[in-house]
């Protein structure tokens, strides 16, 4: 059994559904000295998510964004729907939906590559309006050849 870590900052981006994984595959080489493991991402941050879902058609990434705004919308002028918004009206909206989706993936190593499915990836979902850096640790555990 082995492990390996690194932490990655992720390029800054708005709100958002951007598919990461060749970022992830290009900066944890690691993977592929791994015949069977696990690899975990974890997103150092309250106001954006990791999830696993559609790579193919970027509408669905655009129509997730649109959900989730419908799910939990911005404070825009209605005053009242948060107590928190420290940082403007996407603040406590952003936290929310952070934690909705989630702060971590954890996706299966066969073969020194991600067994993903056909039509997955692995997707940053920013939740704020302005841009903000990022940084995911990638954690993997498995057997190396």
């Amino acid at each position: 059994m082995s492990w390996a870590q690194t932490t990655l900052t992720l390029p800054s981006r708005s709100r958002g559904c951007y598919l990461i994984t060749s970022t992830i595959t290009d900066q944890v080489p690691a993977i592929k000295d791994y015949k069977v493991g696990l690899l975990n991402l974890f997103i150092q941050h309250t106001s954006c998510a990791l999830s696993l879902n559609e790579n193919w058609d970027e509408d669905v990434r655009a129509d997730m964004g649109d959900a989730l705004d419908r799910i939990v919308p911005e404070d825009k002028g209605r005053k009242g729907l948060y107590r928190h918004d420290a940082e403007g009206s996407d603040d406590m909206p952003a936290h929310v939906k952070s934690a909705l989706v989630g702060a971590s993936v954890t996706i299966p190593i066969k073969d020194g590559k991600l067994a993903t499915g056909t039509w997955q990836g692995i997707w940053l979902l920013e939740f704020r309006n302005s841009k903000h850096s990022r940084k995911l640790v990638a954690t993997i555990q498995g057997e190396k050849y």
